[in-house]
């Protein structure tokens, strides 16, 4: 299945935003503005490359997981 990179972009902001939830660190982390304009300027290869997925936890999951 394909995904739109509106979609890819969404579940990593989702997903960021979950990981940084209870841990943020303002000096560290980006902000969850930030961090989205970082993905806008990434093409789709990068960033179906950011979901970190393979064979055991696929694109398919973590689209579920976050999307």
């Amino acid at each position: 299945m394909k995904y739109t990179k509106q979609e890819l972009i969404d579940a990593l902001q989702a997903e960021y935003d979950f990981l940084c939830h209870d841990d943020f660190d303002p000096e560290e982390d980006l902000s969850l503005d930030e961090h989205q304009k970082m993905l806008k300027d990434m093409s789709y290869d990068e960033l179906v490359a950011e979901t970190c997925t393979d064979d055991i936890f696929t694109l398919d999951d973590f689209m579920r997981t976050y999307g």
